[in-house]
């Protein structure tokens, strides 16, 4: 295959271009791939370039060179068509038709880290934002950022527009200038509606002021409020089945990530004192809000169902609450509600994996969709359900079996040795 590198500056934005010129043809498999802050995972990118599924890498950024172009199309081995990183140098950029035209080509878009305000300003509610939204919805392309890329992807999200700000300021006064919590319509994502994320959790720790974004959204919006959000070294890679996998280097390091959410269990589950100029106040007899906290592992085998918000591998619950702008935080027993509609049980259909003679045998209905993932996200068979389905064929590892019968879903974690 021809290779190319090439470097392109024009008044909107700088192109650098790796690998074959030539727009690849292929279905992308979808996701969504958020990044803590500091140096990429490298199995969680394995990922995320496994979604492109040998198409085309995008990277947009407002500052910075072409970092990520080696690293991306040939230094984690897995094959691409080609990598582009765009540098927008201005607002202008939104509507430039190069960069539009890029945008509609991408298998995969990642954001680099950077400042988020200018994301913001430079792309929201334009056709670069309209061409992103359309990208991730009608050619399931997959996405993902670091950094400001990641604290920019969720339905909510803190826009920096003041500039940062830390927990103590954040919890001594919820409204503050710099407490920027937005929820004008962005970054599109199914899975992240009612969600904010955050990001370099653990330098500094930004526990306290998450809390105060998640009271800032139920208060003003009333929406049942989520966050997710990752260590440094941590990733969190979702696929199109709503399985959030966290990839980190754990027990080596102190690798977590956090999914909070509003105790949906109280009846009246709103913080107590959320006003201008007072410490917040948001306790509930210290239950106020639920997290799960998940160590990333390198094969990304902890796992949080982002369908019902209340399934997890892998993780601990914990319970969060504020009082006089004072976080506490305590384990918890697991949250008693969640995302099932109309309040049904969750669907656990009877699949046992036979470990001597690696056979799956399924007890489903033959008109159920069964899909197989390594742990790459690469689907390994596809097709309904079977009574017995041999797997001696695959290779020792860990699998996801994912099943679909109707509006019903589950997924199982087997392995194979």
């Amino acid at each position: 295959m021809f290779v190319l590198s090439r470097i392109v500056t024009a008044q909107n934005y700088q192109s650098f271009l790796t690998g074959n010129p030539n727009d690849s043809l292929v279905q992308p498999l979808g996701g969504i791939c958020l990044m803590g802050g500091a140096s990429e995972d490298d199995n969680a990118m394995k990922w995320f370039l496994q979604r492109a599924n040998g198409g085309d890498v995008l990277v947009l950024r407002t500052s910075g060179g072409n970092g990520y172009n080696t690293y991306l199309y040939s230094t984690l081995g897995i094959s691409v068509n080609s990598v582009e990183t765009i540098v927008c140098l201005n607002p202008n950029s939104s509507s430039d038709p190069y960069i539009l035209d890029k945008i509609d080509r991408a298998e995969a878009i990642w954001f680099a880290g950077g400042d988020q305000w200018n994301y913001i300003s430079y792309w929201r509610n334009t056709p670069f934002n309209q061409a992103l939204n359309d990208a991730i919805h009608q050619r399931k392309a997959v996405v993902g950022g670091t950094s400001a890329g990641m604290a920019i992807q969720g339905q909510y999200y803190f826009s920096a527009q003041n500039g940062t700000v830390t927990s103590a300021a954040a919890l001594s006064n919820p409204f503050g200038n710099s407490v920027t919590v937005d929820g004008a319509p962005f970054v599109d994502h199914n899975f992240l509606n009612h969600t904010i994320t955050d990001t370099h959790f653990d330098n500094p720790d930004r526990k306290g002021r998450l809390v105060v974004f998640l009271a800032r959204m139920f208060a003003q919006e009333g929406v049942q409020s989520r966050a997710i959000a990752c260590d440094e070294y941590t990733a969190v890679c979702i696929d199109t089945m709503g399985e959030a996998r966290v990839f980190g280097d754990f027990p080596n390091y102190e690798d977590y990530a956090y999914f909070l959410q509003v105790n949906c269990a109280l009846g009246d589950p709103s913080p107590e004192l959320c006003a201008a100029n007072t410490p917040l106040t948001w306790n509930r007899n210290g239950e106020a809000v639920k997290t799960y906290k998940i160590p990333g592992q390198p094969l990304g085998q902890n796992t949080f169902n982002l369908t019902d918000w209340k399934t997890g591998v892998g993780g601990q619950w914990e319970q969060w609450s504020v009082n006089l702008g004072v976080l506490s935080v305590e384990p918890s027993a697991p949250v008693e509600c969640g995302m099932n509609a109309l309040n049904e049980e969750p669907w656990q259909p009877n699949i046992y994996l036979n470990a001597e003679t690696n056979t799956l045998f399924m007890d489903i209905k033959p008109e159920a969709l069964v899909e197989i993932f390594n742990v790459l996200g690469q689907e390994i068979w596809r097709g309904p359900a079977q009574p017995i389905l041999q797997l001696s064929g695959f290779s020792p590892g860990l699998y996801q079996v994912r099943v679909q019968q109707g509006t019903k879903r589950y997924i199982k974690t087997i392995g194979i040795y």
